[in-house]
């Protein structure tokens, strides 16, 4: 997740071009390295680095607060909103709501949020082919963060998406014309002033509540895009690369239900199982939801995960099972069971 603004997003409907390369196709595409962006991303790493080794040494500990603070609600910003707020459209959201959530995205630095729902809806619609943004068929480090470095390969900028909904919301495009005048404020001197007033050092907040916390967010999502492209299960289609995995949801707010969300992604929780241990962005969403900031809601139906499970699963979906959790005793006890071995 997040984004590099190298063609500025349009409005319009898709654009339909020649044939993009399949899924498991590994791209013979080469890589052309932006050296800017390049340089960049390693002063970025060393100085996280430094800032983690403050946060260990020197940092106060409101400052160490603050800063998982920063990350959580950046995080959250991601998930919630520019995921499954405004990429997929799965809830929708109060004003108030719609102002904090673009607030922290805008703080996380992951650049406008119509770029970075652009990217998001071509991953959805091209997924690890040669027009999605982050193909994982380029290997893992290119779907982790070479995507970032590089230049585009041709057909993510031919195939286009529909952006005519997020144009259409005046916070968005606000954000979208005024986001450099916005990055010094709050990006850097946020994050750096609000520590002093309990009197830690600048740069000790700079290397830490800005560094640190940046590279802690980006890698935490950034393995959504690797990690759970290339292992886990298929539990309900077996034909893409996105899989389950437990690990990549905890430390990515829920996110890393990715066969999950892949076959449904309206579903607000993105997600059918782990509950809100592993998507702490489905329990932000429905506690939004009950001091109505939060609504319309949109989940799928049990029948309809069932039918595609038995369609479309590799056969490691733990429902509808024998000794299925949620299987009840008085049906365990009533089912008939035909040649029944006694010793086992």
């Amino acid at each position: 997740m997040g984004a590099v603004q190298e063609d500025p997003p349009t409005m319009g409907s898709e654009v339909k071009t020649e044939e993009v390369h399949k899924p498991n196709v590994p791209s013979d595409h080469k890589w052309e390295i932006v050296w800017g962006r390049a340089v960049f991303a390693v002063l970025v790493h060393l100085a996280g680095f430094y800032g983690a080794f403050l946060f260990f040494t020197a940092a106060k500990w409101q400052t160490c607060l603050f800063t998982i603070f920063l990350h959580v609600a950046m995080a959250i910003s991601v998930t919630a909103g520019a995921h499954r707020l405004w990429a997929h459209r799965a809830y929708k959201a109060k004003l108030p709501l719609r102002i904090l959530l673009l607030t922290f995205f805008t703080m996380a630095f992951q650049n406008t949020l119509i770029v970075w729902a652009r990217d998001h809806r071509a991953h959805h619609k091209y997924v690890d082919t040669d027009a999605d943004p982050h193909n994982s068929n380029r290997g893992f480090f290119f779907s982790h963060i070479g995507w970032l470095l590089v230049r585009r390969h041709p057909e993510v900028r031919a195939h286009k998406v529909d952006l005519s909904d997020l144009f259409a919301d005046p916070l968005l495009k606000f954000q979208n014309n005024y986001y450099v005048w916005m990055l010094p404020f709050l990006v850097v001197l946020t994050p750096i002033y609000i520590p002093t007033l309990w009197g830690e050092k600048k740069m000790v907040a700079l290397f830490v509540c800005l560094f640190l916390r940046y590279l802690l967010t980006i890698h935490v999502f950034f393995v959504v895009n690797s990690v759970a492209h290339m292992f886990g299960t298929r539990p309900y289609d077996k034909n893409i690369q996105p899989g389950e995995s437990k690990l990549v949801s905890f430390f990515a707010s829920g996110e890393g239900f990715h066969n999950y969300h892949h076959a449904f992604p309206w579903d607000y929780r993105t997600a059918e199982l782990g509950g809100y241990l592993f998507n702490t962005s489905r329990l932000f969403i429905d506690l939004m939801a009950k001091i109505g900031w939060a609504y319309d809601l949109k989940s799928v139906p049990t029948d309809m995960i069932e039918r595609r499970v038995k369609r479309t699963g590799d056969g490691s979906h733990p429902v509808w099972g024998w000794d299925d959790p949620d299987m009840s005793a008085e049906d365990r006890k009533l089912a008939t069971i035909i040649n029944e071995n006694k010793e086992s």
